[in-house]
């Protein structure tokens, strides 16, 4: 027996809305045996697009039961059917939702109309409810109202079950059928191709546009994590309703695919990643010459014409690095602007400043100590991390130079390794940013054994340098 179920919401995902309308009809493959149909109270406002998209209104359900006061009826009339619906992870995952706050364990099997519509009617333009059922010339009374609505799919259901050759709907009920459990447009195929292998997936939109980037360590586990339990969040019935296609790169470990993820998400900007999108305003310490022919050195917010000597997140990082250069290398604070006005000198009164500030001292003497803290910042440690590969005959390699992230590749197994140079040819230079440098940087540090270390030559600056 089989419950063919629409319901009206104030939202789109279960965990933040609630239903306003609600229609089941119980089908038993030719005919309607039972109706059971309400306008719900969501205890929330209804939002006026809704409002204006399905007709109900505020004052429509001032007066109707809430959702906890028919989950008695609602789950004696399904429990024991098969949960039957136009895109059946919606309302399935609100109806779950409304029976278990109510204090009802739901769970029975499901069929999606638009997954069985995808299989047994192949090349429609369209498998929106409207636009199926014009190409099945389907009638729809009171669209976007959940009777309406309902008795279209009770249509739609008994042509899939009439013209269902190849046993579509019975194999989607197995037990070991990811049918149910599946976005309705996306072919399982798709599903099918994923390796267990680390790497980076990527959900496309009706266009073929990327709208979400992620990683794993097994590509195959973590899309179908996203699928396989509750619907009730905003992430995954977006992606119930928005991915149509899924594709994927495989890559040797899990920090690569880390390293590949965020590149992915700063190029393409995916409309459902968040957590990474946040756009980086870095900070650096530069270099130059005043009037007076004093180097000075001053933070700011990075420049792409000019190269910054030291990069960071955040202004106190900054403001931390050059207190430590002061300190270490007996500069002045004015002149690295941490001490503005005219109040004397801190550095004079610490005996840490011999009067630059003041003139007291010839450029000459304090470029000196300046160009030995640029120095100390140009000396970062340049290496490679060296770690399996897509096969048995290569290796990873991540590459760092002079503290910044160059790229990643794969060597040939039998290359020996002595200088960062020869490695280049089997590097991809990837844009580094503070997620991927603290990333690696973080990685070497607990993984010792993986990294290779390079002794760099480094080139004493001159004035002309950081001018």
């Amino acid at each position: 027996m089989y419950a063919i179920v629409d319901i009206e919401t104030t939202g789109g995902y279960a965990a933040a809305n609630g239903i306003t309308e609600i229609s089941i009809l119980i089908f038993d493959g030719n005919k309607i045996l039972e109706k059971f149909q309400t306008l719900v109270n969501p205890c929330q406002p209804i939002p006026r697009y809704i409002q204006a998209f399905t007709g109900i209104n505020d004052k429509m359900v001032a007066n109707a039961p809430k959702f906890e006061a028919i989950a008695e009826k609602i789950y004696s009339i399904l429990h024991d059917k098969i949960f039957v619906a136009h895109n059946v992870n919606f309302d399935y995952s609100f109806i779950q939702a409304g029976l278990q706050v109510a204090g009802y364990s739901f769970n029975t099997k499901k069929l999606c109309t638009v997954r069985l519509s995808r299989k047994i009617f192949p090349g429609f333009p369209s498998y929106s409810l409207g636009n199926l059922c014009d190409s099945l010339q389907i009638e729809i009374s009171e669209r976007h109202r959940a009777g309406g609505d309902a008795e279209a799919t009770v249509k739609i259901f008994q042509k899939l079950l009439a013209n269902d050759t190849e046993q579509h709907i019975p194999k989607s009920l197995l037990k070991n059928s990811k049918e149910n459990m599946l976005p309705p447009n996306v072919p399982k195929e798709d599903f099918e191709k994923l390796p267990s292998l680390p790497g980076v997936y990527y959900f496309h939109d009706g266009n073929g546009k990327i709208i979400y980037v992620g990683k794993a360590r097994n590509i195959r586990n973590r899309v179908n994590s996203h699928f396989s339990s509750g619907f009730e969040g905003r992430q995954k019935q977006n992606f119930v309703r928005y991915v149509y296609s899924i594709s994927f790169k495989t890559c040797g470990t899990e920090l690569m695919a880390c390293i590949l993820e965020s590149t992915e998400i700063k190029k393409l900007w995916p409309t459902f990643n968040y957590s990474q999108k946040r756009w980086e305003d870095l900070y650096g310490i530069y270099s130059f010459e005043d009037q007076n022919g004093y180097l000075r050195l001053a933070i700011e917010k990075n420049k792409k014409n000019l190269s910054s000597l030291f990069t960071c997140h955040y202004l106190v990082d900054g403001h931390a690095m050059l207190r430590k250069l002061i300190n270490q290398f007996q500069l002045c604070p004015k002149l690295c602007f941490l001490q503005t006005g005219n109040e004397l000198c801190t550095g004079i009164a610490e005996e840490k400043c011999f009067g630059a500030c003041e003139r007291k001292e010839k450029p000459a003497h304090y470029n000196k100590r300046v160009l030995h803290a640029l120095e100390s910042l140009s000396a970062q440690p340049s290496f490679a991390i060296i770690d399996k590969g897509l096969n048995e005959d290569e290796r990873s390699c991540i590459l760092v130079m002079n503290g910044k992230f160059y790229g990643m590749g794969y060597l040939p197994f039998d290359i020996s390794i002595n200088t960062p140079e020869q490695l280049k040819d089997f590097i991809t230079p990837y844009k580094e940013n503070s997620f991927i440098r603290n990333l690696v940087n973080g990685y070497a540090a607990r993984f010792p054994s993986r990294v290779i270390s390079f002794q760099v030559k480094q080139v004493n600056p001159t004035i002309e340098n950081f001018r």
